[in-house]
């Protein structure tokens, strides 16, 4: 007050200093007691000192925001605010619209933490104890005196587990078994030493009655589960296609035309092969994916196809290019086929694991072979004196010999590690080469059971599909990394590093190849549904021919034909390309 009263009178001195003579007392030297002898003041002097004691009290900003205001979005903050200042209340009205949970007080993302220290055994301890039991001791709690507020989680567990941990509730390790005692070790007879049996050991394995009542339960399903298995053969029957099956001189389709425009019956090979253009024909009649294509021996005027719709079929590829005959035969998808020298009779290979043999002529079955196992190849041996016996390669690893005089399995060739999946005659059907899912390829002697040669390196890829060359000394094989790798095919069976066909893609399918007659050309199909030729000498890829829709798994060069290719495809369609 006395601070307010001084500066009004330095106020009042300054405005009557013109008035009053310079000796009158200053404010400076003004006593507090001279403050009650001022009154007698000017009439000007006394209101405004009671306008001043009459002013209402006004809030300034400063006492409504205390201390400074921060922006709670803000993420750093450049000095240091007081406690007030960052526990002060954000302004503006609530958020509706905030759950509880979020309305929380938080100080991280997943709620509110306490600081409390917890060594990591017990922090470890008590995780554990809480993931298995449901409960775990509340840090935050003196937990000198446990009581049911100590834990979190499932207290009634706590409560009768009686709060142990994942540690002390572990379930306690039986007592050592003991053994019969083995006597003194003088004595030879009755010593036993680390031989001894257990007190509680049985001797009698013999199952109670009830594991016996299991036992035979399980025993009976899996021969009921076998039972389903071993289907019956399918019933084999043939339908016609033609009108008549003999012509005017009793002559039938197996019969090599001679009006065809080229010799069929000659052994020789066309000087000069050329590349196929243009399709020439489709033949159509397969429901689904066509598994497999050879042409007849010899001449190659009938061609026989194998199909997934558990067909096979007989096609002209002179003339009319009719279907001749259907055989119906088999309960699933047919894998391979195969001629005998003359072609009067074929071998069917299929998934219902029966091998069949059958009459070209007259669609008969002549007989039915299998070992109960997926037959995947098949193959007469190409000797004359030994028409009557047949390789095919099964798959339970085993390539096995039928005579089909007995039907029975005269020889079984078992070294493969994996399904055998070709199997093809060289050296003048002295040996024959095998390959299979093992990524290996293996030669064989006839009628030895060992392998005398046995090709594998870590850069091999399976080969599913292998074709000898016309003139005797190459196989192709289509390996499964989209190559195609030739072997010698003449003692040595070393791989040609010079040529090797790439340029198409086959992985995953057994695309089967090919030689043109005269050995200039090597085709194949390719899973785009591509024909793929490749020049001999060269290995450079010639040609290429959007040939089905799905994959193209087999092509054949016509063995009488300069340009005349046969292919099939997943299609259901096989076409003849010139």
């Amino acid at each position: 007050m006395a601070a307010v009263l001084g500066s009004l009178v330095a106020y009042g001195s300054d405005s009557d200093s013109e008035n009053e003579p310079e000796s009158s007392t200053s404010p400076e030297k003004t006593h507090p007691d001279a403050v009650a002898h001022l009154q007698p003041l000017k009439s000007d002097r006394t209101t405004s000192l009671a306008v001043l004691n009459s002013a209402p009290e006004v809030a300034v900003k400063e006492d409504v925001e205390t201390g400074t205001h921060l922006d709670p979005s803000l993420k750093e903050v450049s000095y240091n605010p007081t406690y007030d200042t960052m526990f002060a209340p954000e302004f503006g009205p609530v958020n509706p619209f905030k759950t509880q949970q979020m309305a929380a007080p938080r100080n991280m993302l997943s709620g509110y933490a306490e600081p409390a220290h917890v060594n990591d055994f017990m922090f470890e301890q008590q995780r554990r104890t809480f993931s298995t039991f449901g409960y775990a001791l509340d840090p935050s709690v003196d937990n000198s005196q446990l009581s049911s507020n100590s834990y979190i989680g499932a207290v009634d567990e706590a409560e009768k587990k009686k709060g142990l941990t994942v540690f002390e509730a572990g379930p306690k390790k039986g007592e050592k078994r003991k053994k019969v005692k083995g006597g003194d070790a003088s004595e030879i007879d009755s010593f036993l030493g680390p031989w001894a049996k257990y007190q509680d050991e049985k001797d009698v394995t013999k199952p109670s009655e009830e594991e016996q009542k299991e036992l035979d339960e399980i025993i009976a399903k899996r021969q009921k589960k076998g039972r389903n298995e071993e289907e019956a053969p399918a019933e084999e029957k043939t339908i016609l296609h033609v009108k008549d099956a003999y012509d005017y001189q009793g002559r039938s389709y197996l019969h090599i035309p001679q009006d065809v425009g080229i010799n069929l019956r000659s052994a020789d090979i066309p000087e000069k092969c050329y590349l196929p253009k243009k399709q020439l024909h489709v033949w159509t009649g397969h429901t689904k994916g066509v598994s497999a294509i050879r042409l007849f021996p010899v001449s190659g005027h009938l061609l026989l196809s194998s199909s997934m719709d558990c067909k096979i079929k007989l096609w002209e590829v002179y003339s009319d290019r009719r279907c001749l005959r259907t055989f119906i035969g088999h309960s699933k998808a047919v894998r391979d086929i195969c001629f005998n020298n003359s072609g009067t009779q074929f071998l069917s290979a299929a998934y219902d694991r029966y091998l069949k043999l059958w009459d070209s002529e007259t669609g008969q079955c002549i007989s039915r072979f299998t070992n109960r196992k997926v037959p995947y190849c098949v193959k007469f041996n190409p000797d004359e004196d030994k028409q009557n016996l047949f390789v095919a390669g099964m798959s339970d690893k085993k390539i096995v010999q039928f005579d089909i005089r007995s039907g029975e399995v005269v020889q079984e060739y078992d070294r493969h590690l994996g399904a055998v999946n070709t199997i093809t005659f060289v050296d003048e059907n002295r040996r024959f080469v095998s390959t299979s899912d093992d990524k290996s390829l293996r030669v064989w002697e006839w009628d030895i059971p060992v392998d005398f040669k046995y090709i594998a390196e870590p850069s091999m890829h399976s080969m599913p599909a292998v074709t000898l060359s016309p003139n005797g000394k190459w196989l192709a094989c289509q390996s499964m990394d989209n190559q195609i790798l030739i072997f010698g095919a003449q003692n040595r069976f070393r791989l040609n590093k010079k040529k090797i066909f790439k340029g198409h893609m086959v992985a995953g399918y057994a695309c089967q190849v090919d030689f043109s007659p005269d050995m200039s050309y090597v085709v194949s199909g390719d899973a785009d549904g591509k024909l793929n030729i490749w020049d001999w000498k060269t290995t450079k890829l010639y040609h290429r021919i959007k040939a089905h829709d799905k994959v193209c798994i087999s092509a054949l060069w016509h063995p009488h034909e300069t340009s005349k290719v046969i292919t099939c495809g997943w299609d259901g369609q096989i076409k003849l390309w010139d």
